[in-house]
């Protein structure tokens, strides 16, 4: 198949590096926080476009500050410094490194006093919540601590920030989509009885690379005869037999903004229990879209998805979400859960992934990608064929 796609470019202009900072700092102004501590790969890319697979080493610690005013500030192994000193920064602060007997913290340390100084005081955010981390040795970590104050928990902007994607963001998303789902269209073609799970999978790996896709870092899926348990275990060496379910789950990625969704197959012929339990997925989701709409809640959406599947003889879905937040990680804020909660707003880009058990030890699990927009949901991934395709 030939592949004709415009690419959107990579990277981001200043302008969106401003706009995300100046974003920032105005909630920080809200709270009377000097500087926020930002340590991991997908913030500290956020603030700076500092795009490497370098972070795979978990050897050295990397540290962006944030001030009140002005362009963030990175304190970095030397390593590093070429790199980041290409992004739009102006202050970049390295030390070699590893030295574990002050990796970094004195001069961490330095930059915070000095942009608190010239702040005239105030907090200091660090990312506390849910699905954040803290990526330094908690020896150093409680050493930071005690130099610097403490910290004040900077969640809520990071979550804020991040949700809601401008639209060279969204351009990424929808190419990596566009991407992976002509991969998946060209799946009947690559995929046969008789070959194994794991030669699938090196197979539909190999197309989404070819098709365009940066990377793969996140491709799970199972066989099985008339059904699935288990559908984020590593492939196996069992062959494909007639009568096989297949699901694919990806996240792949083009300039480190990821696409995350799946399709389910079956080889030769399908019961009339897993064709009705697909179907039941596929609507699920058809109620997930309608309900999605600025202003409506995350807990809104599940609830839509969930009538739909008890309605069809659900027999559970025990994940403890129906979809989530999508970005530079294959999972983010926010989860479509029953408690969840969170008023969704224009441009954040979700995935709905509604799954029920139909019988014991059989599950179906179905997942599209979006972008919220005012007028209602921008598919992103090509929608599924609302029928279970056989190969």
């Amino acid at each position: 198949m030939s592949i004709d796609r415009p690419t959107p470019p990579r990277g981001f202009s200043d302008a969106e590096f401003e706009t995300r900072t100046a974003r920032c700092q105005a909630m920080m102004a809200e709270q009377s926080m000097a500087a926020l501590l930002v340590c991991t790969e997908p913030e500290v890319r956020y603030f700076t476009g500092f795009h490497t697979p370098f972070w795979q080493s978990p050897t050295r610690p990397w540290f962006v500050v944030v001030p009140a005013t002005g362009k963030p500030i990175a304190v970095i192994p030397s390593i590093g410094g070429a790199s980041m000193s290409a992004t739009w920064l102006d202050d970049v602060r390295t030390w070699s490194s590893p030295q574990p007997a002050d990796d970094g913290v004195s001069l961490l340390v330095d930059c915070i006093a000095e942009v608190a100084g010239a702040y005239g005081g105030g907090s200091v955010g660090l990312p506390m919540g849910p699905e954040t981390h803290v990526r330094m040795p908690l020896g150093d970590l409680d050493l930071l601590r005690e130099r610097v104050g403490g910290f004040v928990d900077a969640t809520a902007i990071i979550r804020s920030l991040r949700m809601v994607k401008s639209e060279a963001e969204i351009a990424k998303h929808r190419h990596i989509c566009a991407i992976v789902s002509d991969a998946f269209d060209e799946l009947p073609n690559l995929l046969s009885t008789g070959m194994t799970e794991r030669q699938a999978f090196q197979a539909f790996r190999a197309e989404i690379v070819r098709q365009g896709a940066d990377d793969v870092p996140y491709l799970v899926g199972a066989t099985g005869p008339g059904g699935i348990d288990d559908i984020i275990r590593q492939p196996s060496d069992r062959e494909i037999a007639d009568g096989d379910l297949l699901i694919f789950d990806t996240g792949s990625t083009f300039d480190g903004y990821f696409s995350d969704f799946d399709r389910n197959f079956a080889f030769t012929h399908a019961d009339q229990g897993a064709k009705d339990a697909y179907r039941a997925v596929w609507e699920s989701t058809e109620a997930g879209l309608a309900a999605i709409r600025p202003g409506a809640t995350t807990t809104e959406v599940f609830t839509a998805m969930n009538e739909v599947l008890k309605a069809n003889g659900s027999l559970g879905n025990d994940v403890g979400r129906m979809g989530h937040g999508l970005g530079m990680q294959v999972t983010e804020w926010p989860s479509n859960t029953d408690s969840d909660g969170t008023v969704i707003e224009e441009n954040m880009v979700l995935t709905l992934e509604p799954g029920l058990v139909w019988e014991s030890g059989k599950a179906m699990v179905h997942e599209e990608n979006l972008v919220v927009r005012g007028d209602g949901p921008e598919l992103l991934s090509r929608r599924a064929a609302p029928e279970l395709p056989i190969i």
